[in-house]
């Protein structure tokens, strides 16, 4: 089966190390525009002596010398460099799955354009910063897009402690930087998750009678409810009080045209105030396909009549002008 990862960073290195010894995974194709650096030493896979090479180069080294007999083909390239799109098309047509693994969001978006036009699955995972946890998301063909995905939790799951009030007395001041860096072990566990998804979407397809949109399982048991402790939040926040106790929601009916549902899964690594009320649990959401959405929601093909009607509408304002 073949491949085709964006990102070999801390995390990225450690999903494709444990994909790509699958037996089942013959071709990597990997997108890697950056360089070592020697802040990326204490939490990367490579050597202190690899700085200053391309990630891209060092990845295939890494997979070569575990899976000599698969092929690898490092583009050193930038998903969202428009002068790449063909070719970007061309290897997500050709690939079976596909696995996001950057920390920008032009690049998420770009990606699942990308695989939604090619009609294939693909995984992303995120590290929440500070390691305190982090999310691993599945997409199917037919299913919501990332921005579905990304607008729905924001709304209900929140992974920062309310922040402090503001000091009015100093407008314009320094505010201080949240982001705290993760820690290998942090970035390795979620990796490693994200890295198990991935290989159950794989064990899916080309089985015949098998749901090739989703794996046959996820990782973890399903759990009502999420982290407790959290209010409203334009972040994303989970749900509290009588909503805390209410399960995700429940995939679609079957039916002609539907689709399976979509899982994302949250997994604290650290109890923190506010947020997460125990480390180490899991927490499964089932995202629906946001009806508004401009990008994957579902339309009807307009009739005939409707798209004579469109027409005189528009040659109606033509004449107005």
């Amino acid at each position: 089966m073949h491949l085709l990862q964006v990102g070999a960073g801390s995390g990225g290195i450690v999903v494709l190390d444990l994909v790509a010894r699958d037996p089942r995974v013959t071709r990597v194709t990997l997108v890697e525009p950056d360089t070592y650096k020697p802040h990326n030493v204490y939490r990367h896979q490579f050597p202190p002596a690899a700085v200053g090479r391309l990630k891209a180069e060092l990845a295939a080294e890494w997979v070569r010398e575990h899976r000599p007999d698969v092929i690898v083909d490092p583009i050193v390239a930038d998903l969202t460099d428009t002068t790449w799109g063909d070719v970007f098309q061309d290897f997500a047509h050709a690939c079976d799955v596909g696995v996001c693994a950057v920390d920008n969001e032009p690049a998420k978006f770009a990606f699942d354009a990308l695989m939604r036009t090619a009609g294939k699955p693909w995984t992303l995972g995120e590290v929440l910063s500070g390691g305190i946890g982090g999310w691993v998301h599945r997409f199917v063909p037919g299913g919501p897009c990332y921005g579905c995905v990304a607008a729905h939790l924001r709304r209900n799951v929140t992974e920062e402690a309310p922040a402090p009030a503001p000091d009015y007395s100093a407008p314009g001041g320094v505010v201080a930087e949240t982001t705290v860096p993760a820690s290998r072990a942090s970035i390795a566990v979620i990796a490693s998750l994200h890295a198990a998804v991935t290989l159950d979407v794989l064990a899916t397809i080309h089985q015949p009678g098998a749901n090739q949109s989703v794996g046959a399982s996820p990782p973890f048991p399903p759990r009502e409810g999420g982290p407790g402790g959290l209010g409203g939040s334009a972040r994303r926040s989970t749900p509290t009080g009588a909503d805390a106790a209410t399960p995700p929601p429940a995939p679609p009916p079957e039916g002609e045209g539907s689709k399976p549902d979509f899982s994302s899964l949250l997994f604290t690594l650290a109890v923190v105030p506010g947020v997460f009320d125990a480390a180490y649990r899991p927490y499964r959401f089932a995202v629906p396909r946001a009806a508004a959405c401009l990008v994957c929601a579902a339309r009807p093909a307009p009739t005939g009549e409707e798209l004579d009607v469109a027409l005189d509408d528009a040659l109606a304002r033509l004449g107005d002008n």
